[in-house]
């Protein structure tokens, strides 16, 4: 046996890393019309590009229809208008339009907006401009419609651009065509349906050179979407271009610049290039310029400038002018290697190669799923008229048959429990309390597992990946908490010998407090079982490619079947078996993670310190970023909400014996979270480090970063280790499914069926059953809503939920502990506020949302002792409060 094991890990810990993918294909569609005049198209440098209503539109731009410019041959520029269009069976089809732009012109701005085709600035042969104005194609009529839109604050011209969550960003340019390169930085905020009334806003400048011919993109940063400036050329009348390599991202929410690379690192050599954002945090180059073969240009020119000022001899000059025309007649043209840059590892590696030379003065739009780059400069004055597609293929791992015996053996397992339970299952009491039979240390497992689940297994790794370990002290501070609850919150339900905590709300207030309370738990756990069925379907989408809708059908299902058989019972020993696999799928990944990078642990932790991944505590007096303030402010608040008033929390501690025993759970899921959240920390800065050294290895078509785990998975691993550790995704969520749906039911069944006595014909293990069903098919089907929405992180989508919707729910209870005066009235008008609270801190953010649940209980406890001062207390609060 020894042997055997010896074999198998060997095995493990020798996988190779995987080959490449190929995310990208590329397909050439139909070249563009004529300009007017002319019977061929050389093609366009430089054309306003972009989408409106269905069609793609190139408008203005320039080209050298005669002969080349070294030949004499003159540069001329076009008003004519192009779409693109494609019919039902997928064919693309160009027309050149009636309607002309307002100005014979190119190298300006085209942005997708409502309104139209949002072109600004760009110049003409003589000059640049500053005006702007909208090309809307109306598909109904077939008709395009122009209309002026905001100037510029400067002429400017050849700049870089992007658009970042609805405002448009503009970065250096030239403001004269001979002059030098700015550093010039326009911010437009496209707010309201008069563009007219739309402004331009200067913003300070990143800390580098001025540059022209730049590359402009917006994608996300991990944290928030940002504004990318790369590469371009520094120019100075009288001075030869400088090429740069450098770049830079600009934060709108931190209004604030910072360096990606440095000004003499030559990584981004894509001068005058195209890109666009793939996936969460992905930039794709498709072309670019090095700048390499200018210089060699420059370098002759120069040489050819030097010898006609020294009169030297005929020959000489002839040989450099003849160098030079070989070198403009046999340029190789802009490469045809597309390269990617994540936003998170800082890393830039190759995707593939073009079909033929890259295009630039053009621009890359995305129309649908699809990438399109019309026309362009593939040389020094040689355009093409063609126009490039790219489709995004986002491959997919599939399991292979190993990989799903094993998945399929632990939901045979689950089903098992399930139907053991189920004959234990004689009365609700049974049903919701497991009978008081459940041990200790069984019920501790389960809470740990029901509070981490599967946001603890995906998001806490994703979110480490892509930030640092500023979160850690979140997690942290149910140490500060767990005395609260055990000296507190325990004793109170235990002595009450209640079944759900909002039973102590109605005798310690009255019934319609108990109702929000109930209520507000049974929304809330709505929302939470769609977050932690829709993590793992995004598991399991990349893995498998299975729709993600079939993926969070079946895992509902299975998770309701199991739980309406077996009740509380099924939903912790599960729970037990689920937590084991957790954990052991987490720390199995990081054993071969840490095998996988050359350097192991050491070289793991140096990389990411060097990153600053290691940040645990910002001392930044800000509510608005994750500081340590607010951790510990949102922790310990968003903890007495969860394991103080939390059904599903408060439910475990009835199933024990004994007080003690109830205690002695929530000490062990205290003890557990140690270990856990620096393992499930760990493992997402090893992945960080992991995708450094083998950046090809990174998926760049992820939509949502949460799935970097489950990639890593199903991508590195071997057959069966890849299906155990899904299992353990799939574990991590159902542990907090089954325990939501089964809380939720208790919910429903006690404080509202039950306590109005509606049905009394039919039992109430037949009420349980079916309240669980029902709950658990609206918790499915929200999750299936959430799959419609684009959420770039599900734990902060989680825990603004959190906030929003339970937030004055642990005012509620610590008003009722804590306090003699707080009274009915008073907490009902305490509730109001805080949900206005709530509300306005939504809608205005003024704190970071981890901090929503600490601003719903604050407002709560606050506004609701305050307003009871004005009303006489109720008679029942007497025996029912700490203090007394």
């Amino acid at each position: 046996m020894q042997f055997i094991f010896s074999i198998l890990l060997l095995f493990f810990l020798t996988t190779g890393i995987h080959a490449q993918n190929n995310y990208f294909k590329f397909s050439q569609l139909p070249d563009l019309p004529p300009n007017s005049s002319y019977s061929t198209q050389p093609g366009l440098a430089g054309p306003y590009t972009g989408i409106d209503d269905g069609v793609l539109i190139v408008a203005g731009g320039a080209n050298f229809p005669d002969k080349l410019p070294w030949k004499g041959g003159p540069k001329t520029y076009y008003t004519e208008i192009f779409i693109l269009k494609t019919n039902t069976t997928g064919e693309y089809s160009w027309e050149k339009t009636n309607q002309k732009i307002p100005f014979a012109s190119g190298y300006g701005g085209a942005v997708e907006t409502p309104l139209g085709l949002f072109c600004f600035g760009g110049n003409t042969a003589d000059k640049s401009i500053s005006e702007s104005w909208f090309i809307h194609y109306n598909s109904l009529t077939e008709s395009i419609e122009i209309k002026t839109g905001p100037e510029l604050p400067v002429p400017l011209t050849n700049f870089a651009f992007a658009k970042v969550d609805g405002n448009i960003y503009v970065a250096g340019g030239l403001t004269k065509l001979s002059g030098a390169s700015g550093n010039h930085f326009f911010q437009l905020q496209m707010s309201g349906n008069n563009p007219m009334d739309w402004t331009w806003e200067a913003l300070p400048p990143w800390q580098g050179k001025s540059r022209a011919f730049a590359v402009g993109v917006g994608q996300s940063n991990g944290e928030t979407n940002c504004f990318y400036l790369f590469s371009g050329r520094n120019i100075q009348p009288g001075n030869d271009p400088v090429i740069l390599y450098d770049a830079h991202v600009y934060n709108p929410y931190l209004n604030r610049w910072s360096v990606v690379s440095e000004v003499d690192q030559k990584e981004f050599p894509f001068m005058d290039g195209t890109a666009f954002p793939a996936g969460a945090a992905t930039i794709v180059f498709p072309s670019g310029a090095n700048g390499e073969l200018m210089k060699k240009q420059l370098e002759i020119e120069n040489q050819i400038a030097l010898v006609k000022s020294t009169e030297a001899n005929e020959s000489e000059l002839d040989s450099l002018q003849a160098a030079l025309l070989h070198h403009l007649n046999n340029h190789s043209g802009f490469g045809n290697e597309m390269m990617a840059f994540n936003t998170i590892t800082n890393e830039i590696y190759s995707v593939g190669q073009l079909p033929g030379t890259g295009q630039v003065n053009a621009t890359a739009v995305k129309w649908g799923t699809e990438v399109f780059i019309p026309s362009g400069e593939i040389r020094p004055g040689v355009r093409t008229p063609g126009t490039l597609k790219i489709t995004i293929d986002k491959e997919s791992k599939h399991l292979v048959f190993l990989d799903l015996v094993v998945i399929a053996l632990y939901f045979l397992i689950l089903s098992w429990m399930g139907w053991f339970f189920s004959k234990r299952q004689k009365n609700t009491n049974d049903y919701f309390k497991g009978g008081g039979r459940v041990p200790w240390w069984a019920a501790g497992l389960s809470i740990f597992g029901t509070a981490l689940s599967a946001i603890t297994f995906m998001a806490i790794p994703s979110k480490t990946f892509a930030t640092d370990w500023s979160y850690f002290m979140l997690n942290m501070t149910i140490f500060m908490v767990a005395p609260i609850i055990v000296f507190v919150f325990i004793p109170f339900y235990r002595k009450m010998n209640i079944t759900t905590a909002y039973e102590y709300l109605e005798a310690r207030f009255n019934i319609v407090i108990r109702l929000i309370g109930s209520l507000s738990f049974i929304l809330f756990q709505v929302g939470r079982m769609g977050v932690v069925m829709f993590l793992p379907s995004i598991a399991l989408n990349v893995v498998t490619g299975i729709d993600i809708f079939v993926c969070i059908t079946l895992m509902g299902i299975i998770s309701l079947i199991y739980t309406m058989m077996g009740g509380i019972e099924a939903v912790i020993w599960t729970d037990v078996m689920q937590v084991i696999v957790l954990l052991g799928g987490a720390i199995l990944s990081l054993i071969l993670i840490i095998n996988a990078v050359d350097g192991g642990f050491v070289e793991i932790v140096k990389t990411a310190a060097e990153n600053h991944k290691f940040n645990v505590i910002d001392l930044t007096s800000s509510l608005k970023q994750p500081t340590v303030w607010v951790m510990l402010l949102g922790g310990i608040f968003a903890n007495i909400t969860t394991y103080g008033t939390d059904q599903t929390m408060v439910q475990r501690y009835l199933t024990t014996k004994s007080v003690k025993n109830a205690k002695q759970s929530v000490w062990t899921n205290a003890i557990l979270v140690i270990p856990a959240t620096f393992i499930f920390f760990f493992v997402g800065t090893a992945l960080f480090v992991f995708y450094q050294h083998y950046p090809q290895e990174l998926n760049p078509t992820f939509t949502n970063n949460d799935a970097i785990f489950p990639w890593y998975i199903a991508s590195q691993l071997p057959a069966g280790i890849s299906g155990l550790l899904i299992a353990g995704i799939f574990a991590a969520a159902m542990s907090s499914l089954s325990s939501s749906m089964n809380s939720t039911a208790t919910a429903y069944a006690t404080d509202i069926h039950f306590r109005f006595n509606w049905s009394k014909e039919v039992g109430g293990l037949r009420v349980a059953r079916i309240a669980t069903l029902v709950i658990g098919l609206v918790g499915i089907l929200f999750a299936l809503m959430m799959a419609t929405m684009d959420v770039k992180s599900l734990w902060d989508e989680f825990q603004k939920i959190l906030g929003l919707v339970i937030g004055s729910l642990g005012g509620v209870f610590l008003l009722g502990i804590l306090t003699k005066r707080a009274n009915s009235p008073g907490v009902l008008i305490g509730i109001v506020i805080s949900i206005v609270v709530q509300v306005l801190v939504a809608i205005h953010e003024p704190v970071h949302l981890i901090a929503y649940a600490a601003t719903g209980v604050i407002s709560c406890f606050i506004a609701g002792y305050i307003t009871s001062l004005f009303f006489k207390s109720d008679s029942s609060q007497s025996n029912l409060n700490t203090n007394d």
